[in-house]
């Protein structure tokens, strides 16, 4: 079956992108020369931890290090751009100082581990495979099955979290589907022009075979904050999912995370999921 939208080739396009039908959702596979960006180790400008610790703003922060006033475990800090550790001890006119960093956590889910928050300190809980990377408290803005992987986002910005998980919201997901038996043509099509999902119709952002994989392996896109609903369609249509992979989040992506790693966003990122 020929499906154009989805399978052209373009040489200037990411091998990510072309995988699954849809080049522009990874545009951060480009083949053109990526800028370096500071890797975030969790560590934060002194200035900046002085204002979210509201003691002054970033700027007046700057003045206070340089007249000699703040002190980084014992020893005062004068060098404009110093970072500070969530270990490191701050403190201002012999104050320690304390500030609650709002963190931003992606996880790459490995299969057999759950999302339930009653299941915390359990060794199949999600919580185990972050243990210890940051001390703040941090939930999941997204859940997925106990049988699924892919991205889960962890944070405790309330504000965000509520926004991007509100029923809604619509954020850009892409799913990897493994169905147990090649999925037809006209059930292709039926999906692709929209099928009635619990009296509801549900017609998907794209849909598309994998490329260079056999006809079980689908890529879709949907925005829909509604639960299981991926595999919901493919039930419908008498499939079942052997597999399901969340591979694209809301402008995020599995590039650079091993299964069962996570890493701290970026500012970009960050300020990007802000926007959404």
């Amino acid at each position: 079956m020929k499906n154009n939208r989805f399978n052209k080739s373009n040489k200037n396009k990411s091998s990510e992108g072309k995988k699954y039908g849809r080049n522009k959702f990874f545009s951060s596979y480009s083949n053109s020369k990526p800028k370096k960006k500071r890797i975030d180790d969790g560590s934060m400008r002194l200035n900046q931890f002085l204002a979210h610790a509201g003691i002054c703003s970033r700027r007046e922060g700057d003045q206070l290090i340089e007249a000699g006033v703040v002190q980084v475990n014992g020893k005062a800090v004068t060098q404009m751009g110093y970072r500070v550790m969530e270990t490191d001890i701050v403190k201002f006119n012999g104050r320690t100082l304390k500030t609650d960093k709002k963190r931003y956590l992606l996880l790459n889910k490995s299969r057999n581990y759950s999302c339930r928050l009653d299941d915390y300190g359990k060794k199949d809980s999600i919580f185990e495979l972050i243990k210890g990377s940051c001390k703040e408290k941090v939930l999941p803005v997204n859940k997925l099955t106990k049988t699924q992987s892919g991205l889960i986002l962890f944070t405790n910005d309330e504000k965000l979290s509520a926004k991007l998980s509100h029923p809604k919201q619509e954020i850009k997901k892409i799913y990897h589907v493994s169905l147990s038996k090649p999925l037809k043509s006209i059930d292709f099509k039926k999906i692709k022009d929209g099928i009635i999902i619990d009296g509801e119709k549900i017609k998907v952002d794209s849909i598309s075979y994998v490329l260079d994989k056999e006809k079980t392996e689908i890529g879709i896109e949907l925005k829909s904050n509604k639960r299981n609903l991926s595999t919901k369609i493919f039930e419908s249509l008498d499939y079942h999912v052997v597999r399901l992979d969340l591979v694209f989040f809301g402008g995020l992506t599995k590039k650079d995370i091993p299964r069962k790693k996570s890493r701290f966003l970026s500012e970009e990122e960050i300020n990007i999921l802000k926007r959404l």
